[in-house]
Formats: C-alpha cells, structure tokens, sequence
C-alpha cells in the first residue's frame, strides 16, 4: 500500500508553516527565452508558467516592492560556467550574444530593476543577490521563474540558508516535466520554504502594511 505522504513527512516533523515578513521582494528567476522558443535544446512549455509569473510581476509593481530578475550567461566556451557548464551542454545556449538569454515577453526588467547574472543553479551563488537584498531589509523572498527541480530549488534553499523566508508561488513557476515539477514543490514545502499560491501572494501583497 502507498504510504500517505503527507501524513508520513509530517508525523516525521516536516512541513513547519513560515510566517512570512513585512518586507518582501520579488525574484524572478532566469525567465529567458531559451524555455520558451520550440528550438531551443531548453525549451520546456512553461508558456501558461510565464502568463502567472506576469500576473505576479504585475501585482508586486503595484505594492511596490523590490523587484529583481536573474539571468545566465557564460563567456564563449563556457570557462565560466565550470563543471556545470560540461555537465549540461544545452546551457551553451547561454553563451554570451545567444537570443536565447533575453527576457521572456512581458517579463522584462524595468527602470530600477536590478539584473542578477549567474553561472550556477543557483541565484545566490558568486552573485550579490543577498547582499542587495539585505541592504534593502527584506525579510521575505517571493520566488518565481525556471526550473523549478533546477534554479528554483537551488535559489529557494540558498535563500533560506541565508536568512530570508522562501516563498515559492506554484502558478509562477515551472519545468518541462510534470514530475519532477511537483516532487520539488512537495519537498521544498516539506523541508525549506512555503509553496503558496498566485492567489494567496496577490492577497499577502494587498495586505502589506504601508
């Protein structure tokens, strides 16, 4: 018989409710065209992912909140990129001047929107995300963007472990397979963060004391 895992992690003492903060900001992680275009190696039908994640933007804009954005890029050859780069040969299509590496459509930067370019999984890793994000006295750390198995995991436990309550906003998020998708968001609700909904972020960001 299947074991209930619900029942079976939180008997084992997982699954903890984290408050969220008074202080949040938005991280968008790598939604760049590489996931999105039919003939990119990465390409992961993640178009309704992008749809919510624009919903999400749109919602921290208005609560004005901080809001940054992450993207990959390798010197031609990938030095940069070490290990990982040898490992998973479709992150050449990240090389620096690839099309590949833009923005999304309609999850584009704006005006006061710093660009955190990384090599590895994930965004705090040789970045100065934490560092920014600890100037600006957040607390809460809202998290969109791809994959959810790969960068989004990486980002959400390295948020935790540098202080700053995860929030990962389950519509906003996405991976080329459904597997994989929901084994993560199951353990990073388990074990590290709060996987919560695009209608309960919005209602948190409407909330927000001014």
């Amino acid at each position: 018989m299947a074991k209930d895992l619900q029942a079976d992690y939180a008997a084992a003492g997982f699954g903890g409710d984290l408050a969220l903060g008074q202080r949040p900001a938005l991280v968008v992680i790598d939604f760049v065209q590489a996931y999105l275009l039919p003939e990119s190696p990465l390409y992961a039908g993640v178009e309704t992912a992008r749809e919510h994640c624009a919903r999400l933007l749109a919602a921290a804009r208005r609560a004005a909140i901080p809001v940054l954005h992450t993207n990959v890029a390798f010197t031609p050859g990938g030095i940069d990129g070490g290990v990982f780069f040898r490992k998973v040969k479709a992150l050449r299509a990240f090389e620096q001047g690839s099309p590949m590496g833009a923005f999304a459509e309609g999850l584009e930067p704006v005006a006061g929107e710093p660009v955190i370019t990384k090599q590895y999984a994930s965004a705090f890793f040789g970045t100065s995300l934490a560092s920014t994000l600890t100037a600006l006295g957040v607390d809460t750390v809202l998290i969109a963007g791809l994959s959810t198995s790969g960068c989004v995991r990486a980002s959400t436990v390295d948020a935790m472990q540098h202080g700053f309550i995860p929030v990962v906003v389950r519509e906003a998020v996405g991976d080329r397979d459904p597997g994989p998708h929901e084994a993560n968001l199951f353990d990073l609700q388990a074990k590290y963060a709060e996987v919560k909904s695009l209608v309960e972020v919005e209602a948190y960001l409407g909330g927000l004391q001014s």
